[in-house]
């Protein structure tokens, strides 16, 4: 299932197509989604996408999809962007053990996407 994640202010800034690797627009794969969880290729866990909102590891929301579920105030802006050709999807390695059980919180968090992501 493909879906664009948009930002806090609105941007659409990465995507999906096949419902589990997402994409920053400049075509960079930065991770993956299993289950209800969001992993880095090098296996460490980032958080968790759940009703449509990617949140970290203390619950605060990231980035959401169209279809997002209650949490904080948002916008969308549906402003075309142009996505560069992907590159080549990283090999998975081993992923690190998941938190137990997420603390849902109705707030944006303070990580960018970059910073989520481990790309500082």
């Amino acid at each position: 299932m493909s879906n664009i994640f948009y930002s806090k202010s609105g941007s659409p800034v990465a995507y999906t197509e096949d419902g589990s690797h997402i994409f920053l627009y400049t075509g960079e794969c930065v991770g993956y989604i299993f289950e209800d969880s969001i992993f880095s290729f090098n296996g460490r866990h980032l958080g968790f996408f759940v009703d449509g909102w990617v949140r970290d590891k203390n619950g605060r929301c990231v980035l959401f999809i169209r279809t997002a579920k209650k949490g904080p105030e948002r916008r969308r802006k549906d402003i075309a962007r142009i996505k560069e050709q992907k590159l080549k999807i990283p090999i998975k390695k081993p992923r690190e053990e998941q938190l137990s059980k997420l603390e849902i919180k109705q707030e944006w968090s303070e990580l960018s996407l970059l910073q989520f992501f481990d790309k500082k």
